[in-house]
């Protein structure tokens, strides 16, 4: 997690996968990220997936924001298309790739395709992490504890180790 002593990263755009999306949505934290980044992207294979789901808490809110951040799908090259990720996923990396952005994605193959690429990745426990670090919310563990109520799941030992790096 040496990345969340690095606040560089807060300078650059990212493209932002359903997970994060709809869990910061959820917990009315899409401004904050606002605050933390230069600029946040969702693709419309991202906008598609989270629209699955329009009668959850927030969701209507979360269409309209990320609907004002949008990305048009580009066509998938070979490499990206390799990895048989969902659509989001998919077309995150790719825009990443493309536009040299950070990706934000909580799952785990996805996160080990942008490794593979060279793509800075972000989970959504991260995004919390970084808001601690520069003073957007006074604690990180209510948060937490919030995204674990909402659905995420956290390993305790990965909650407690990010937490301490936070000095929770």
């Amino acid at each position: 997690m040496n990345w969340m002593l690095n606040l560089a990263w807060t300078e650059r755009h990212c493209v932002i996968n359903a997970s994060p999306l709809i869990l910061l949505g959820k917990l009315g934290y899409l401004r904050m990220l606002e605050q933390m980044i230069a600029g946040v992207q969702v693709p419309d294979a991202v906008i598609a997936e989270v629209s699955v789901g329009k009668g959850e808490a927030n969701l209507g809110e979360t269409l309209h924001w990320a609907a004002q951040r949008r990305l048009a799908d580009q066509p998938i090259p070979t490499e990206v298309a390799a990895w048989d990720l969902g659509q989001g996923e998919t077309h995150v990396l790719n825009h990443c790739l493309l536009k040299n952005r950070f990706a934000i994605l909580d799952d785990a193959e996805a996160r080990a395709a942008a490794k593979v690429f060279g793509i800075p990745v972000f989970g959504t426990l991260g995004v919390v992490l970084q808001a601690r670090l520069q003073g957007l919310i006074p604690a990180a563990r209510p948060v937490v504890a919030q995204l674990v109520a909402s659905g995420s799941y956290l390993a305790p030992e990965l909650v407690e180790r990010a937490l301490a790096k936070v000095g929770e």
